[in-house]
């Protein structure tokens, strides 16, 4: 299914100015992002600001972007919560939408499982959701970590296809070394993508390349030939790039750039507020962009 899924981009949900979501722009950055060399996507996730989306609003967006990539890629949906029976209820729901191929299954945030009660959740959503499943193991929203061994205890279930891994290269580095070989391991840290493809991982699942998406393809591309060197620049140059799309709660910085560049993407729903001009400024700043430049041009966007 991710055998040449290396550059995945965890997508934004455009918002319109009725706040409601703009399929039209989300076409059109799909496109954009499938024609610089994207290999698939996640919609609904962090970045998608799924936790703002009401159920209805979910089945549609998977729906409607199932149809827009129309099996070019595979796609990625987020369906975890903290509820393990909703989980179950809501991957089944979305196993019958056309061109959604894994669900995305969050680690449980705020009920705070241990080890244990980690792998009666992910079970049971593999068994009763009727889909495949990727786990998204980030203890920096969750408040808790999924251990590399429960990850490879998890593994060994045939409908548990990959994990999407938000922490430190040596846990990388011990998942791509022990898991089974068609069990995909993505970075979800966009700093790490290089390191993950390098040592064998899938790759990554992205935010930058919402914007830096080119490069990354040749980041790949290059380190592919065996151009390490030429490779290693690239990374070198990306990633003070992609920490500046975290400065303030994601994905208001993205969404800052893409309104720059004139795909009127919208603001986030709260609780995300979207940049004040002094964010704009130091984001612009963390760029090498000109920030009276961007902010001009956010002003005319409105």
């Amino acid at each position: 299914m991710f055998e040449n899924a290396d550059l995945m981009t965890a997508i934004i949900t455009p918002f319109g100015t009725d706040g409601q979501i703009d399929y039209d722009t989300l076409a059109t950055l799909t496109e954009r992002y499938i024609k610089e060399g994207n290999r698939g996507f996640v919609i609904g996730g962090t970045t998608g600001e799924t936790p703002t989306l009401t159920h209805d609003e979910k089945i549609e967006l998977y729906t409607r972007f199932g149809e827009i990539v129309n099996g070019r890629v595979p796609v990625i949906a987020g369906v975890g919560s903290n509820n393990t029976a909703e989980t179950v209820a809501f991957t089944e729901e979305v196993s019958h939408i056309k061109g959604i191929d894994a669900a995305l299954v969050v680690v449980p945030y705020y009920n705070k499982p241990d080890q244990r009660r980690m792998v009666a959740h992910f079970t049971a959503v593999a068994e009763k959701g009727n889909m495949p499943i990727v786990m998204y193991n980030i203890p920096g929203r969750t408040g808790v970590t999924m251990s590399n061994e429960t990850v490879l205890q998890l593994a060994q279930n045939p409908k548990i296809v990959g994990v999407k891994q938000c922490t430190s290269m040596e846990d990388l580095e011990f998942l791509v070394e022990n898991a089974p070989a068609d069990f995909a391991v993505f970075s979800g840290e966009d700093p790490q993508a290089l390191f993950a493809k390098v040592i064998g991982a899938t790759g990554v699942i992205s935010v930058a390349s919402h914007v830096y998406g080119s490069e990354m393809r040749e980041m790949y591309d290059t380190l592919e030939t065996g151009n390490y060197k030429r490779a290693g620049e690239l990374q070198r140059d990306l990633t003070p790039k992609m920490a500046a799309m975290f400065m303030y709660p994601s994905p208001a910085p993205v969404k800052a750039i893409l309104n720059a560049e004139g795909y009127q993407v919208g603001d986030c729903r709260l609780p995300i507020l979207p940049l004040d001009n002094e964010e704009k400024q130091a984001l612009a700043l963390a760029l090498g962009l000109d920030a009276d430049a961007l902010n001009h041009k956010l002003e005319e966007l409105g």
